[in-house]
């Protein structure tokens, strides 16, 4: 439900350039006045919209929620193209949109996947899955990260730091790790969807 508040806001502020009421947004979506006013606090606590103090129309969306409406709208998160689970493959780019609708929050920058390969099969991560990948660069050893290798090259691995450099370790007994020195880590998988027929 959330975003659809924030959808609406967005909608509003692209064709009007002004931010809607509690009560539009309430008598538009059909819920009372009070449950978008909660669906606003938990807006701004995620730090998706921001509005000042005691001042009608002043509901902005903020830095955050406009790159996610430049990836899609609303309910909806980018699929940026294919990465890897076994051999590394050429990192292209190929946009289409994955809807979640209600169930994904949408608190932090996330983009989707979808996985070729069977490397990660023990961690519950298959052929044709789409990962929800948070877009960070930091990652803690043992997380499952979005690795791009010197040769611009893509993989899908649980990430380890070694005195030596980086272990990309899959989480298939079948296949080997890969050592390599440095690597750019684009995200941290944070999630996993599947279509089950």
């Amino acid at each position: 439900m959330q975003a659809r508040v924030l959808q609406c806001l967005h909608d509003a502020l692209s064709t009007q350039q002004l931010s809607p009421t509690l009560e539009e947004i309430s008598q538009e979506l059909g819920l009372h006045r009070v449950t978008v006013f909660g669906h606003v606090r938990e807006l701004e606590r995620k730090g998706l919209v921001e509005k000042e103090p005691h001042r009608a129309r002043s509901l902005q969306l903020t830095d955050q929620a406009r790159a996610w409406f430049d990836g899609g709208t609303a309910g909806q998160i980018p699929v940026r193209g294919r990465i890897a689970a076994g051999a590394p493959i050429e990192a292209i780019e190929d946009e289409e949109s994955l809807d979640l609708n209600d169930w994904w929050r949408g608190d932090r920058p996330v983009f989707g996947l979808r996985v070729q390969g069977h490397s990660m099969v023990d961690d519950g991560i298959h052929d044709g899955d789409v990962v929800l990948v948070e877009s960070r660069s930091d990652p803690r050893d043992g997380e499952t990260v979005v690795a791009i290798l010197a040769d611009e090259a893509a993989t899908l691995k649980r990430f380890y730091r070694e005195p030596a450099g980086i272990r990309l370790e899959p989480a298939n007994a079948n296949m080997e790790p890969l050592h390599v020195t440095e690597c750019e880590v684009r995200g941290i998988v944070v999630g996993v969807v599947r279509r089950l027929r």
